[in-house]
């Protein structure tokens, strides 16, 4: 008997991967504008340098461990009481401003001021472009008050915060909120999902995840042995990490729930 559901925040419910975009396009739009560059070929550049700085920093492997991706690290203070943290707020300004300086760079433009106003730009951008998928209310409405609800979320826990804080109306459908820098490990350590479980004094066959990402909401839910929701909005190809059941949208989720209370 399914009683609680376990949802995943990006990409999931909120849409981040197209608050990134737009907040590139207004950011780049500002580079065009003054020095005529190609918008889109400044965000490549800026993409590409953003992977590989990020990558260089110590705190790289802890923020692979948490879940904090290289565009999160381009808008997010990380205002957290932790030592990885802590570094990673010192590190930020230095490589917000090198990122868009690389990117302008690479398109012929030196000029460091610019850079780091671009790099000032961003974040604002960022904040002022919440998404959240047009299914995600209305799924929430329907599941809350017939299941518990989680949220497991890998991150900051002040920027998924700021996520939160920038959707209010997502907060109130949720029982617990679970972020993996509170915890100290992300998805898809199974020790995150178990913990969970305890908050909600449930067994492993009394929930459900629902997750976007197959290396972390998936394979960690499989490891923890709870069932597994792959949604699947944007057709992305199969990897070797197997759900239990596979949607392209919320609403498929309600005859997978109505099969499992049958049981």
């Amino acid at each position: 008997m399914i009683k609680a559901i376990f949802f995943d925040l990006d990409d999931t419910l909120l849409w981040d991967q197209k608050s990134i975009k737009e907040a590139f396009v207004a950011t780049c739009k500002v580079a065009e504008d003054r020095y005529g560059i190609d918008p889109n070929e400044l965000e490549e550049a800026v993409r590409k340098a953003a992977g590989k700085l990020y990558s260089s920093y110590e705190t790289y492997s802890f923020t692979q461990m948490i879940g904090i991706n290289p565009f999160e690290g381009l808008w997010g203070n990380f205002l957290d009481d932790h030592a990885q943290f802590k570094k990673m707020k010192e590190i930020v300004p230095a490589y917000r401003k090198n990122t868009w300086c690389i990117g302008l760079k690479k398109m012929g433009v030196d000029d460091t001021d610019f850079g780091y106003e671009l790099a000032e730009h961003f974040p604002q951008e960022r904040k002022n472009l919440p998404f959240v998928y047009e299914d995600t209310f209305k799924t929430l409405d329907a599941l809350k008050g017939n299941f518990q609800l989680l949220l497991l979320t890998n991150g900051s826990p002040d920027l998924q915060k700021t996520k939160l804080a920038i959707t209010p109306k997502l907060v109130p459908y949720f029982d617990q909120i679970v972020i993996s820098g509170d915890f100290g490990s992300g998805k898809p350590d199974p020790s995150i999902f178990e913990h969970a479980l305890s908050l909600m004094s449930l067994t492993k066959d009394e929930v459900i995840m629902v997750g976007d990402n197959l290396k972390t909401d998936i394979l960690g839910a499989n490891r923890a042995g709870i069932k597994t929701v792959w949604i699947n909005r944007h057709n992305k190809v199969k990897s070797e990490v197997i759900p239990t059941y596979e949607i392209q949208h919320l609403d498929d989720l309600f005859p997978i729930l109505t099969k499992l209370m049958e049981k």
